[in-house]
């Protein structure tokens, strides 16, 4: 009898996990995701750059494998700063990265939801340090120098 409940649980579970990706492929923030990501893509300006960029990128990691000794490092790193500047510089690459950073948070609240559900001890990842902050740190036990402590509930 506990395994036809466990499948219908699992069953169950499954269905409400696909409502809810449909749920989160039909939002603002993944509609505002996608529609930055094509502007992107059709910017000139932005490909060009980009495609610099890469070149550089790769020039650059030839370069970091012997770090400062190497004669090209300060010209190498200076070209991919200036290049990072000025790709991020561009309107649509702003719009495009504003877009990422909603649709990051909305998918770090659903984890976090679904991972306070289950224990509030559990770690959920996020690309924002501010997030995780909140949170109750990072998760790394200090050795990234945040100073969030979790603070123990006494009842």
């Amino acid at each position: 009898m506990t395994e036809a409940v466990v499948t219908v649980d699992m069953a169950e579970l499954v269905t409400e996990a696909h409502e809810l990706s449909r749920m989160i492929n039909q939002s603002r923030e993944v509609e505002a995701y996608l529609a930055a990501k094509e502007q992107m893509a059709q910017d000139p300006e932005a490909q060009r750059l980009l495609a610099m960029f890469q070149k550089k990128k790769a020039e650059y990691e030839d370069v970091q494998r012997f770090g400062k000794y190497h004669p090209d490092y300060d010209r190498v790193s200076t070209e991919v700063r200036q290049l990072k500047r000025s790709l991020e510089m561009l309107d649509t690459v702003q719009a495009f990265k504003r877009a990422e950073d909603a649709l990051d948070t909305l998918l770090y609240q659903v984890s976090r939801m679904i991972a306070d559900a289950v224990s509030p001890s559990i770690k959920v990842p996020s690309n924002n340090p501010f997030l995780e902050a909140k949170a109750g740190g990072c998760g790394t036990g200090g050795s990234c120098g945040c100073s969030i402590k979790k603070v123990k509930k006494t009842s």
